[in-house]
């Protein structure tokens, strides 16, 4: 696989979604929890959804229970805890791995493409974040601590 467009994920509905759906688009793909102590940074990334999706910018949510077992819960569940506490309506996957020999190949392939702090490949925690181009390429990889409003310059520079 050459660009995230490349990928296929399932929607947290069980639909096959194409990531080419969202071809010329800036992606921000993020791991996401609903008992992690980021949780809260859904309202940071349902805000960039908001102001930036006119302009290209999507945002995709990939529930993640490999850390601290912090998403328990079935796709209603999620998708029930993410509208009624942060009103989320962005894109949201079925629960994948983010690492190991049942990562999801997106996951897999987003690590190869960028490194975290210190060159380590593995995700280390929820709501780690990467910013794909309109080429499909990643131009950023973002530590779980780094708020999504933070990244409004590198997503204003990526929409262009």
């Amino acid at each position: 696989m050459t660009s995230a467009f490349d990928f296929q994920a399932v929607s947290l509905d069980g639909t096959p979604q194409p990531l080419s759906d969202y071809a010329d688009r800036v992606l921000l793909i993020v791991n996401v929890a609903s008992r992690c102590g980021f949780t809260p940074q859904y309202a940071g990334l349902q805000t960039l959804w908001h102001d930036y999706r006119d302009r290209g910018l999507v945002v995709l949510g990939f529930p993640c229970d490999q850390f601290g077992h912090q998403e328990p819960g079935s796709p209603e569940d999620i998708r029930d805890f993410c509208a009624l506490n942060y009103a989320v309506d962005f894109p949201m996957f079925a629960k994948v791995d983010v690492n190991g020999a049942n990562a999801h190949p997106l996951w897999a392939w987003l690590q190869a493409q960028k490194r975290g702090v210190l060159g380590t490949r593995t995700i280390k925690w929820n709501f780690t974040k990467f910013l794909v181009g309109r080429d499909g390429q990643v131009v950023g990889r973002y530590a779980p601590a780094v708020r999504p409003e933070t990244l409004r310059r590198p997503i204003e520079a990526a929409l262009g």
